[in-house]
């Protein structure tokens, strides 16, 4: 795992053992830096399930203004710091150990971020919860851009098999939105596309 591009281009990142994370595979994180290729520079951002921090610091290599990583791992924040050390952008982060929810729920009127990476264990209604949370506490600035990774295989599994197949809307309401139609009609999709096991979906309040 490495930075893509950028100042801090071709520098590997440390990632946690075992299961506790599961970082973007570099196809998946270059093709969603293309989707958002000409909105990072000057951007204030929130890694919200950090992991080893790569979305973050990827943003922060390609212009972003600053990052904020979330997780509730301190061994994940710690390798976080290690790898903003490691790529020479650590005077642009701030990392803290919390719980997203908690995070979210304590945040000022006035931090807002222009882009909020969501890539959430899969299997869990994490995703919707933060989405949630996101539109009530008003964290996302106007215009800004919500990233969302999900996980097309998990949720394929889960599907009776004799049903019928899904289009686009359809997915992104089920992997994204938990089936949520309030939910959903809060945000515009902008965009989603499949790579591999993986849907990239962007959201805008």
């Amino acid at each position: 795992m490495r930075i893509i591009t950028g100042e801090a281009r071709g520098i590997a990142l440390e990632t946690l053992e075992g299961d506790a994370t599961r970082p973007t595979a570099d196809r998946v994180k270059e093709a969603l830096f293309s989707m958002i290729q000409f909105d990072i520079e000057g951007r204030r951002v929130l890694d919200l399930f950090a992991g080893s921090g790569q979305l973050g610091l990827e943003a922060i290599s390609r212009g972003a203004s600053g990052a904020v990583f979330i997780d509730s791992s301190r061994e994940a924040i710690d390798i976080v710091m290690k790898n903003a050390a490691k790529t020479k952008l650590k005077d642009r982060c701030r990392a803290a150990v919390y719980d997203f929810a908690s995070y979210l729920e304590n945040l000022r009127e006035d931090d807002k971020f222009d882009i909020i990476f969501l890539d959430p264990p899969y299997n869990t209604d994490c995703m919707m919860r933060a989405l949630a949370l996101i539109a009530k506490r008003g964290a996302l600035r106007e215009g800004g851009t919500v990233v969302c990774e999900t996980d097309t295989v998990a949720e394929e599994r889960r599907r009776p098999k004799n049903a019928p197949p899904r289009d686009d809307a359809a997915d992104v309401l089920h992997d994204v939105f938990s089936d949520d139609k309030g939910l959903m009609e809060k945000y515009a999709v902008t965009r989603t596309a499949r790579y591999g096991r993986s849907r990239v979906t962007l959201l805008t309040l």
